[in-house]
């Protein structure tokens, strides 16, 4: 699990202090634990800062264990849901009812057990048909919600990622052009290999937030997150290595 912005030592001590740190924990209950005290943390420290805390959520089965961590006491408790605003890192092309669904399954797992507002939750609209035009929706969205008019990006309190075997994050794919993107802050973007589009958020939002943590769990993953951490940099086939 590797987190921007956070030092965590052996008692699991977070700071601001804008670093890069690594932290292996024995298995992936103590994965989910860690990182539902670190949501819990960041929420806690931006709402008695600026009043609010925002955060994107990550898809995959790798944050399933943090939101039913987050769902359930202590931290369903300790968490200031009246003040939270929730966002996607990326989704997939499909109903909001579908299992594929990333917002479908934080509603099951999370959203539906706490006292979050409804319009605090922002989703991804896109099941529509036109996809270009959904990835443009969700960009002025995120424009207005983070006064940022026609320029600049929003800057989230916490963005949950992934990594896939290939080194993919959020839905950016190995040799995708979105990885080259710089000016939108989501593109729907066609994944060859999976045959399917998704709408991702691009690097430079990702890059914008104060705090990332990457979630990864699994013995498939070990190699390839060893290339991206001391491996040869080679972000078009590991885009894990861009943020």
């Amino acid at each position: 699990m590797d987190g921007r912005g956070e030092d965590v030592n052996s008692k699991h001590r977070f700071s601001m202090s804008g670093e890069k740190k690594v932290l292996a924990v024995a298995n992936y209950d103590e994965l989910s634990r860690v990182a539902a005290e670190k949501f819990v943390f960041h929420a806690n420290t931006m709402v008695q800062r600026k009043g609010f805390f925002t955060a994107a959520l990550s898809g995959g089965s790798t944050p399933n264990g943090l939101y039913m961590r987050l769902a359930s006491d202590p931290y369903r408790g300790q968490v200031p849901w009246q003040k939270v605003h929730l966002f996607w890192g990326d989704e997939r092309c499909v109903p909001p009812d579908h299992p594929d669904s990333n917002y479908h399954t934080a509603c099951e797992l999370l959203l539906k057990k706490v006292t979050i507002p409804e319009e605090n939750i922002h989703r991804i609209h896109a099941e529509q048909e036109d996809r270009n035009r959904a990835a443009a929706e969700y960009e002025q969205m995120l424009r207005i919600f983070f006064r940022l008019g026609a320029e600049g990006y929003p800057c989230f309190d916490l963005i949950l990622l992934g990594m896939g075997e290939d080194g993919h994050t959020a839905s950016l794919f190995p040799g995708a052009s979105v990885l080259e993107e710089t000016r939108r802050l989501v593109v729907a973007s066609y994944i060859e290999k999976r045959g399917d589009y998704r709408l991702t958020l691009t690097v430079p939002v990702l890059n914008h937030a104060a705090n990332v943590i990457f979630l990864i769990s699994g013995e498939s993953k070990a190699t390839v997150l060893r290339k991206v951490l001391e491996g040869k940099r080679h972000p078009q086939c590991l885009p894990s290595q861009l943020v």
